[in-house]
């Protein structure tokens, strides 16, 4: 009767161990592109590496015809393997009406708390100044794509295109490792 206590122990010590087993992101790389740079134009769009355990990234928009009141916006994911392939979600939307009402769609939700906590994009249109993204970091990254909906591990693309009335203006792209 004593062994299978202890079988009994060890069993739920792997599976225990398998529960706090949690992803790492890395940031590798960013890339913005102005589409037309009479409208916008980025200041930077860089990664910062403090040390080997702090990296963040910053953004900042300059906007040259503002005030902006029709801005649409389209999120994707993306996972390498042969090229990268889509992953869950591409979603296209109208950002002035999803602003006056946060709760008419939870997926944009989702990607919109990827960096609202770190901009200056937190209110309805019109946007009458330069639009910031500051020191977003990998591990405000990591918790919501570890803790809040689990990710497959490998190299992901988060992609995202900036419309302003109808017109691409601006693209951002980051690229991160989870393993």
């Amino acid at each position: 009767m004593r062994f299978g206590y202890i079988h009994l122990f060890q069993v739920v010590l792997i599976l225990y161990s398998f529960t706090t087993i949690s992803s790492k992101l890395e940031f590798t790389n960013i890339k913005c592109i102005s589409h037309d740079p009479e409208f916008s134009d980025f200041e930077y769009c860089h990664l910062k590496s403090v040390n080997r355990s702090y990296k963040y990234l910053s953004v900042k928009v300059k906007l040259y015809k503002i005030p902006i009141t029709k801005i649409k916006i389209n999120f994707a994911l993306f996972k390498r393997s042969n090229g990268y392939k889509p992953l869950l979600y591409n979603i296209t939307a109208d950002a002035c009406r999803y602003l006056k009402n946060p709760k008419s769609n939870p997926v944009l939700t989702y990607m919109y708390g990827f960096f609202k906590a770190h901009s200056n994009m937190n209110h309805c249109c019109p946007f009458d100044h330069d639009l910031i993204v500051d020191k977003l970091t990998t591990d405000f990254f990591n918790t919501r794509l570890t803790e809040l909906l689990p990710f497959p591990e490998g190299e992901i693309l988060f992609k995202s295109h900036w419309f302003a009335y109808d017109i691409l203006r601006a693209s951002a792209s980051i690229y991160f490792t989870l393993s």
